[in-house]
């Protein structure tokens, strides 16, 4: 299976009557960065799981880089899952604890100790790794985590709300981190911050009742060339005269996010040519702070999940 880095086809895991998953069918490229987004109880995790090994299927195929599903002899090395909530051993130290892991993956000792450097810089706790995991705040704990995973660089790593309990600050990093591997090593996320999501994949799975939804390459969701929203001061007065400026657009309001999204057809021109028309004639009524064109994945996955959008006006 060239180019394939996971498959798992008609997934079913029974817990009683209910099912966590009902015929759960993913692909996942090599190299992509692939997130799943869905609400609480979807099955994302329990995919995660499955995939790893961790759980019986009821039925269905799991196949991590041709080499069937997960044999800690076969893919010893080239597999690692951050699960959600994993712990850590309290009175480890993170150097000592990243050595063994390099260790355990098959790295000669000076590979293992220099591999284990280089991941606590690469997570910004160098200064920490004779520190107690103990003595370690959440957010730390969770960056010697993600560490852990990356080490000995697996060809496919699985993360289960990576950046849960982050500050601002590490988040970023953490990104940067995560991001720098795309092409590299074959990531799936699932997180509940779809700012995540869009800001580090390349590929997205929107998951339901246990099943794939939809799956596609994230710009192909979140690219149209019919859309563009202003983030705006106010809520424009006059409509009619936004509609008179770019005949047959239909106008959306989000009050919570600021924003007036604007659709329209191809005779309007294109993104430039509405732009051109509309921003004098909101800058006639209030500020414009920014422009945007296509959808973010938020509006992307709630579209798609049918959810209520901004009023039409």
């Amino acid at each position: 299976m060239i180019g394939v880095a996971i498959a798992t086809r008609d997934l079913v895991k029974r817990y009683g009557r209910r099912r966590a998953l009902d015929g759960f069918s993913l692909t996942v490229p090599r190299g992509a960065v692939m997130g799943l987004v869905g609400a609480n109880g979807a099955g994302k995790t329990t995919w995660m799981m499955a995939v790893a090994g961790f759980l019986r299927l009821s039925s269905g195929s799991v196949d991590i880089l041709g080499r069937g599903p997960f044999d800690a002899a076969v893919h010893s090395g080239s597999f690692a899952i951050l699960p959600q909530d994993s712990a850590l051993p309290l009175e480890a130290r993170p150097g000592d604890l990243l050595y063994r892991y390099a260790r355990m993956q098959g790295l000669p000792v000076e590979a293992a100790r220099k591999s284990a450097r280089d991941m606590l810089h690469a997570v910004n706790l160098l200064d920490r790794a004779d520190n107690s995991i103990r003595s370690l705040s959440h957010g730390m704990r969770m960056r010697v985590r993600l560490a852990q995973c990356f080490i000995g660089s697996p060809e496919v790593v699985l993360l289960d709300e990576p950046l849960n309990g982050l500050d601002p600050a590490e988040a970023d990093r953490m990104r940067q981190f995560i991001r720098a591997r795309r092409g590299r090593q074959t990531i799936a996320i699932s997180s509940h911050n779809l700012h995540d999501i869009e800001a580090l994949c390349t590929h997205v799975a929107f998951v339901e009742k246990g099943r794939v939804a939809k799956t596609a390459m994230l710009e192909s969701i979140t690219r149209s060339v019919t859309r563009v929203a202003f983030t705006l001061a106010a809520r424009p007065a006059d409509m009619e005269a936004l509609s008179a400026v770019v005949p047959g657009a239909t106008f959306a309001w989000n009050a919570d996010a600021g924003t007036l999204a604007c659709t329209f057809d191809e005779s309007a021109g294109g993104v430039a040519a509405v732009n051109r028309k509309l921003l004098p004639a909101l800058l006639a009524q209030t500020d414009v702070i920014a422009v945007r064109s296509g959808l973010s994945l938020e509006q992307a996955y709630l579209g798609n999940a049918g959810q209520r959008g901004p009023d039409v006006v």
